[in-house]
């Protein structure tokens, strides 16, 4: 009996807050790459980056709220119990130390993110670690990859594609709409006391409201937050 290989995608970010470009970035690779789960996994210390507004304990029960609903959806902590950097080379490491083949894995992430991977910790070695799913964000279609990117060109493919593996990782081109919002306008939003109605999850939106989030005297950034952590790119840059 032939055993089909497994397809698992791996969604990265910061997530300061997770919001629906995220949500949308993660469906829409579901789809496109017949992905059998998907784990959500939270960065603990951005690489490239500024620290970030909440604290690891706050984003990871957002990310938690946000898949709440969504089946084969998982919120992953395997970054958050390092103190080291989150890039994804360490990330990716971490899933083949799980018996995962890098044919098996798909990093999804927005195109916008992807065009930077030249900046990216073990780069180009990186796209031996596993296929990536490259999904459209607003400003930057993926059909606009080749171009930008020449020498990874031969190596991308459009999708949707049919469920079979390739004989090497490689780059899923994946247009599909994905909300025009990052967790800086949200972060922003909050502080100038705006509406993020349609933005978030309306389980994350309540976290936040909840717990003073992203305000001027937000306590949801005490130093003990860290130790209630429930067990469980250049990382998930991904705004």
């Amino acid at each position: 009996m032939t055993i089909e290989p497994r397809r698992i995608g791996i969604l990265g970010g910061t997530f300061d807050p997770i919001h629906n470009g995220h949500l949308d970035i993660g469906d829409a690779a579901e789809r496109a790459l017949h992905l059998e789960r998907l784990f959500v996994v939270t960065a603990n210390v951005p690489p490239h980056r500024p620290q970030p507004q909440s604290s690891s304990f706050h984003r990871f029960a957002m990310v938690a709220f946000a898949v709440l609903d969504r089946r084969g959806w998982r919120a992953a902590d395997l970054e958050l119990r390092s103190d080291a950097p989150s890039y994804t080379a360490f990330t990716l490491a971490k899933f083949h130390d799980r018996g995962f083949a890098p044919s098996e894995l798909f990093f999804v992430l927005g195109a916008d993110a992807f065009a930077e991977i030249g900046s990216w910790r073990d780069y180009p070695h990186i796209l031996e670690s596993a296929n990536f799913g490259v999904v459209s964000r607003p400003g930057l279609r993926v059909d606009e990859l080749r171009s930008l990117l020449p020498a990874l060109a031969k190596r991308m493919i459009d999708a949707p594609v049919a469920a079979r593996p390739y004989a090497l990782p490689m780059i899923f081109l994946i247009d599909a709409p994905t909300a025009d919002v990052s967790s800086t306008a949200i972060r922003q939003r909050i502080a100038a006391r705006q509406s993020i109605d349609g933005l978030v999850p309306p389980r994350v939106q309540q976290h936040i409201e909840q717990h003073g989030l992203y305000t001027s005297a937000s306590p949801g950034r005490r130093a003990m937050d860290g130790a209630e952590m429930p067990a469980a790119g250049r990382l998930h840059g991904q705004e």
